[in-house]
């Protein structure tokens, strides 16, 4: 890869790995910090990695560096069951957006990550796998019982609307 399509790939692919990084971790300056790493690391190895596959590089090794943060920090704990709400028709919430992000919270990390990349940034099952060193079938079945978790948090559209 030469410099001026590694300067085109930070200006392209910039924006979507910090998003994704930034829906994990909630913390502005820790997702930066992540983001840079990933492009440094990238820098290092330019001459190895082609200009067709450096998306795909970037991804992964911004996921890659997530998952140290969170071993450095003891953050990662274990999956507690998220307490379902029932939806009456005097607690009605109109706001689908926020009820879906707070339940995307609730997911264990590799589920949340799975589903990022494939409903918020488009990664094809492959790609995933790529990015986060499982199997394609792994990958469908984070991405399946994530959702899974999501459609019973959420409950009945008819409720929330």
């Amino acid at each position: 890869m030469t410099v001026r399509e590694f300067n085109d790939c930070v200006d392209q692919h910039s924006d979507g790995v910090y998003r994704f990084i930034l829906k994990t971790v909630k913390d502005t300056d820790k997702a930066k910090d992540i983001v840079q790493e990933s492009f440094t690391r990238m820098w290092e190895k330019v001459n190895d990695i082609s200009y067709e596959k450096a998306k795909s590089y970037l991804f992964t090794a911004a996921y890659h560096n997530m998952i140290d943060t969170f071993r450095r920090e003891s953050r990662l704990t274990a999956f507690e069951e998220a307490p379902f709400r029932e939806m009456t028709t005097e607690n009605q919430y109109n706001d689908l957006k926020e009820i879906l992000n707070e339940a995307v919270e609730k997911l264990p990390p590799i589920q949340k990550s799975v589903l990022l990349l494939r409903d918020y940034e488009g990664y094809s099952y492959e790609e995933i796998g790529r990015i986060t060193s499982l199997n394609e079938s792994q990958v469908k079945v984070y991405i399946f019982r994530a959702r899974n978790f999501l459609k019973q948090y959420i409950g009945s559209l008819d409720k929330v609307i």
